[in-house]
């Protein structure tokens, strides 16, 4: 299975629906919380190549954009073979 890590920040609905997505995958992933981490938030815009919105999701450390991005892999049927589970 891939490792996931997520950036948030609360009471945002595109983090709230990409999680969502990610747990009807069934997977598990590292949620860091910009909210109670504002000094993590530079590191989340380096790593996502200077994106500053949240969700932004990787996995096995690579960007892949936030909540429209990861559905829209979904709705290609590529997200299964990213996140490692059976279609």
């Amino acid at each position: 299975m891939a490792e996931i890590v997520i950036y948030t920040t609360p009471f945002c609905p595109y983090c709230s629906r990409a999680k969502r997505l990610l747990q009807s995958k069934g997977v598990t992933y590292q949620e860091i919380d910009l909210y109670e981490h504002p000094g993590r938030r530079g590191e989340m815009v380096q790593r996502a190549e200077g994106r500053t919105t949240v969700p932004q999701i990787f996995i096995d450390g690579a960007p892949y954009g936030g909540s429209d991005d990861i559905h829209e892999l979904d709705r290609q049927g590529k997200l299964d073979a990213l996140l490692g589970v059976a279609a």
